[in-house]
């Protein structure tokens, strides 16, 4: 099967919440049972080691067996790992390692140690993709302070650097400029809260937050929105906003580990320097993951 009819990066993946032990330390088997829970609860894989993953604060060995523990869990054909780092030379080799774990694809962001410039970009993308795995890029403007705009896209595309992009700006209008320069990158929805926006545009997979703790009514929402059953998806997509939007919001780590508490999943704590939801966030969370798993939403 070739890549083009594979495209690993279709459909539901979640970008994983990584689980930790009272004193901090990754639990690997926990995690392990949360990737196949959630393949078994209808997403159609993982991404770990992403900033939900909380992969800044990971070592090394702790990142890369985070990745190995993914793969023995659902199989690699389901896992495409962040590779986000500092330099191009330490980000391909994180995609080298997830190669020889069995991965079928990466996630890149653009250089972020500063604001990069179109040529930087460039190089870092086609460094990293030297090794050998399809790259889908990650476009966090507001977080990298570096846009990978709709004709950069095209560029990267272009050249081969990159297969589709996961597209965080919020800006719905960029799909379909995306569309018109390069018809077959895939649009991948990066935001959970513009999920049905993009979904109607054109979008052929959603790197997802919520469905570590609403796996099952986060998919309906996903099929149901890029099958164009708005009878369907619109209903669920109000019910579930609540929370969506917390995916775009600073605590969004936090919240959707709470949420997970909250629907009977293992959340549990954040690494520092992260911590804790303020009260009135935390309430706000809470409340609103109650009423959805009320409404038979969990």
């Amino acid at each position: 099967m070739t890549l083009r009819q594979r495209r690993p990066w279709r459909g539901v993946l979640v970008a994983t919440a990584l689980p930790f032990r009272a004193d901090l330390s990754v639990d690997h088997d926990r995690y392990a049972e949360h990737c196949a829970w959630l393949v078994e609860n209808g997403c159609d894989g993982v991404v770990p080691n992403g900033s939900l993953g909380e992969y800044q604060v990971l070592t090394p060995g702790e990142r890369a067996e985070v990745v190995r523990t993914a793969v023995a869990a659902v199989g690699g054909a389901r896992v495409m790992p962040g590779v986000a780092a500092y330099g191009s030379a330490e980000a391909r080799r994180w995609a080298e390692q997830a190669a020889e774990a069995g991965c079928a694809a990466v996630l890149l962001l653009p250089p972020n140690a500063y604001r990069a410039d179109e040529r930087s970009v460039l190089a870092h993308f086609a460094e990293v993709a030297r090794a050998g795995l399809p790259v889908v890029a990650y476009n966090n403007p507001v977080d990298t302070k570096v846009d990978l705009v709709p004709e950069l896209l095209a560029r990267l595309h272009g050249e081969g650097h990159i297969h589709g992009v996961k597209e965080f700006s919020g800006d719905v209008r960029r799909a379909y400029r995306i569309a018109e320069l390069a018809p077959e990158l895939d649009l991948l929805a990066g935001a959970d809260d513009v999920l049905l926006e993009l979904a109607v545009a054109g979008a052929k997979g959603w790197v997802a937050g919520y469905p570590n703790a609403l796996p099952r009514a986060s998919a309906e929402l996903y099929r149901a929105a890029t099958a164009g059953d708005l009878g369907t998806a619109l209903p669920l997509y109000r019910r579930l906003h609540p929370l969506l939007r917390w995916d775009s919001r600073v605590e969004f780590v936090q919240a959707i580990k709470l949420s997970m508490d909250v629907a009977g999943r293992r959340g549990g704590p954040v690494r520092p320097p992260r911590g804790p939801l303020r009260p009135e966030q935390e309430a706000a969370v809470r409340a609103a993951t109650e009423k959805a798993v009320a409404a038979g939403l969990a």
